[in-house]
């Protein structure tokens, strides 16, 4: 979940895709939430794609995430958009981490302004320099607030087929690339 602010809507869309991904056999899944993770503002000496293999932040809170985000071969990033951009705290979680990402896909389910386009067009950016493999699909949730029913809970119908799409394809990139890594170890 790449929002931890008060009163963010970030949990239901991660929750509904979370239990999506928990329906296929193909998938071992764990629901990551950046509160867990409260990692201090970046404003270490050296960027972590050029540290010295073995070598890392001494942040306990930094090592945590690393070690999560290590034993991972696929990622899900759920954003809101935040004045046409993802949230600052979402930055900091993905700089944090460099070579733990390396060749792995990810996918991700937006929504806010313009249903989070602009947040995941630059997400798309960042992870390629982080050397991820954005997925083609992304679920764009449109005015999720009129997608919350009488007690709060996101309707998904109309998200469905794009969830659908959107886990075949993580799923064959997942299974490339993890394949593609043990090739060249």
């Amino acid at each position: 979940m790449g929002s931890t602010r008060q009163g963010r809507l970030s949990e239901k869309p991660a929750k509904w895709i979370f239990e999506e991904a928990k329906k296929n056999p193909d998938l071992n899944v764990d629901l990551l939430d950046l509160r867990d993770f409260p990692l201090p503002f970046f404003e270490e000496a050296t960027s972590p794609g050029m540290m010295p293999a073995g070598e890392y932040f001494s942040n306990p809170i930094a090592i945590k995430w690393r070690d999560k985000i290590k034993e991972a071969d696929g990622f899900i990033i759920v954003t809101p958009e935040y004045n046409h951009g993802y949230p600052a705290v979402l930055k900091n979680a993905l700089d944090y981490v460099y070579f733990e990402w390396n060749k792995k896909p990810v996918g991700f389910v937006s929504y806010g302004g313009v249903a989070g386009a602009r947040s995941v067009e630059q997400l798309r950016e960042v992870s390629i320099e982080l050397q991820l493999v954005p997925i083609r699909n992304a679920i764009h949730i449109p005015n999720i607030w009129s997608l919350l029913d009488e007690s709060g809970n996101l309707k998904t119908e109309t998200l469905q087929k794009s969830a659908d799409n959107f886990l075949t394809q993580l799923i064959w990139w997942t299974k490339t690339l993890k394949s593609a890594r043990k090739e060249t170890k």
